[in-house]
């Protein structure tokens, strides 16, 4: 049996398994975890601290991101109160963190003028991200002899592919890497959110106050986040990302005996439906938006790489049953207080399914944030770099889902890359050449079969909302000219996730570039900011 931990939820006990998140445990207590600006209850959504809908009362400290933060004994989770969660953040969000591991050695805190301590250290080779690009990278550094620091703004190492696999590893491969980790001469930070970069530092935001980080070389594995794309009912309690649901379900949210559709595109989608008929769910059927001729050149490509075939059969043999329908999206979402039904178009006819969750995904955007933030050369919507992952800019290096959507194999041959060219052993980096160009042939073909269809511009009506965060429609968003103009005049994308959400969609809706960053890159608390200016007086 795993080890439970005892939680207070809006005022009753219940047990909880270790490693559960807060959001985790509302959603499986039926709670919700805030109110909208408009008065819509709101729940997790995207499972992985972009969209801020998870935002809670978290032992009596408003705006704390569930999905982030694990449940210890004895925590008061609390829905968010609705005069407080209609609030309007300006510089909150990153506290909810716990600074470097036990036992890492970090040098002394010191105070700083603002209260805040600031963490001064200093290490040859720092990693962002700690997802699969991430470890590989911070692995092959290390082990070439060089000291390194890998960050992550999520509870552990894992990203989102091997999310909660640190509590218990349920495959070989992230077990193993996670293993090598762990045992590699690399200090680690973990709820580590950094939002500034400047003359070869870094400042993140931990529990414990700010660290200030100086480098020699940096490598951005900052990933990817899913793609959503606004329908009516899409704000629904019940509705989640695709891999929003996977998330919540590696973090304790049980689905036995929950009826699930899974939507969208891309292989994420097997995935999440395998895991959650792993995990007792009935999953009602899969509705992928590709054509049935694009998937099946996808699917013979597929049988030329090394794993793929085995991984297509695993996934045909755990979902054997479950109706596979291409050509076919959401259309609505429909329910009172939360889901209770999807109305989808299937070839172009209408059908309702009854389910108790929606997955809904459309593929992956990479998170530019940092890199645009440190001048890094963008093209098609990606980091530019070279065969050694080296970006445009000296002594930047971008590995994984930033540089190019591919998947799990791309993103660890290309961290393995920037690692071993970050510690200047070319080498061992030139040996990883021809295993990456597999890879990359992979990642055009994934992105070739998964185009999204046109007739998903249309699915949001007038008055459904583009921008969750502030409650702010379609109608009035396409009113404008510009995502510039858009959020001067709407507030659309200047909520609490910062356009993360709504900017991605609003660039497919409407073909706007929404690519800007400014200090701080990530909302984080004002005496982070002061601990900053005075620390470098």
């Amino acid at each position: 049996m795993p080890k439970t931990v005892p939680v207070r939820v809006n005022g009753t006990t219940t047990e909880v398994a270790e490693g559960t998140t807060a959001a985790a445990a509302l959603l499986s207590t039926g709670g919700f975890s805030r109110t909208s600006v408009q008065g819509e209850r709101r729940s997790p959504f995207c499972g992985m601290g972009t969209c801020f809908e998870c935002r809670c009362e978290i032992d009596g400290e408003p705006h704390r991101r569930g999905c982030q933060t694990a449940c210890k004994a004895g925590m008061e989770i609390r829905t968010a109160p609705a005069e407080v969660a209609a609030m309007r953040i300006a510089v909150r969000g990153g506290a909810d963190s716990s600074g470097p591991d036990d036992g890492s050695g970090a040098a002394p805190s010191a105070p700083s003028r603002s209260g805040t301590y600031i963490e001064r250290l200093h290490f040859e080779i720092v990693v962002i991200g700690a997802g699969p690009a991430g470890i590989a990278a911070a692995t092959a550094a290390a082990e070439s002899g060089r000291s390194v620091a890998i960050l992550d703004d999520n509870p552990s190492a894992g990203g989102q592919i091997w999310r909660g696999e640190g509590v218990k590893a349920s495959a070989r491969e992230s077990a193993a890497w996670l293993h090598r980790l762990r045992h590699a001469p690399v200090q680690a930070f973990a709820n580590a959110r950094v939002f500034h970069l400047e003359d070869g530092r870094l400042t993140a935001e931990t529990a414990r106050g700010v660290l200030d980080i100086s480098y020699r070389e940096l490598i951005f594995a900052t990933g990817a986040r899913e793609l959503f794309l606004p329908f009516p009912g899409w704000t629904l309690p019940g509705v989640f990302g695709a891999g929003g649901l996977q998330a919540l379900m590696k973090t304790g949210l049980p689905v036995q005996d929950k009826r699930i559709v899974v939507a969208g595109t891309g292989p994420l989608l097997l995935a999440v439906a395998a895991y959650a008929r792993k995990h007792g769910a009935k999953v009602v059927a899969i509705c992928e938006q590709t054509d049935r001729r694009s998937l099946a050149r996808f699917a013979m490509s597929t049988t030329r790489l090394p794993g793929k075939l085995k991984d297509a059969l695993n996934f045909g043999w755990q979902l054997r049953g479950v109706p596979y329908w291409s050509g076919t999206w959401v259309v609505e979402a429909i329910g009172c207080e939360r889901l209770e039904r999807v109305r989808i178009s299937r070839r172009g006819q209408p059908r309702e399914l009854e389910c108790d969750y929606l997955a809904c995904g459309f593929h992956l955007v990479p998170n530019l944030e940092l890199p645009l933030f440190a001048d890094c050369a963008i093209g098609q919507g990606f980091v530019e770099v070279d065969e050694f992952q080296r970006t445009s800019v000296p002594h930047v290096y971008c590995a994984g889902e930033t540089t190019g959507i591919g998947g799990l194999d791309k993103s660890l041959v290309e961290g393995r890359i920037a690692g071993y060219a970050a510690a200047r052993n070319e080498n061992a980096a030139r040996k990883l050449f021809d295993e990456h160009a597999r890879w990359l042939r992979f990642s055009a073909q994934m992105k070739s079969a998964f185009q999204l269809q046109p007739e998903l511009k249309t699915l949001a009506r007038p008055e459904t909302f583009l921008c969750r965060c502030e409650d702010v429609t379609l109608e009035r968003v396409g009113r404008h000219h510009s995502w510039r103009e858009a959020k001067l005049h709407t507030r659309c994308g200047m909520g609490a996730c910062q356009g993360r959400v709504c900017g991605a969609a609003a660039e497919f809706l409407f073909g706007w570039n929404v690519a800007s960053v400014r200090p701080p890159v990530f909302a984080v608390e004002c005496s982070s900011l002061a601990a900053v200016a005075s620390g470098r007086d």
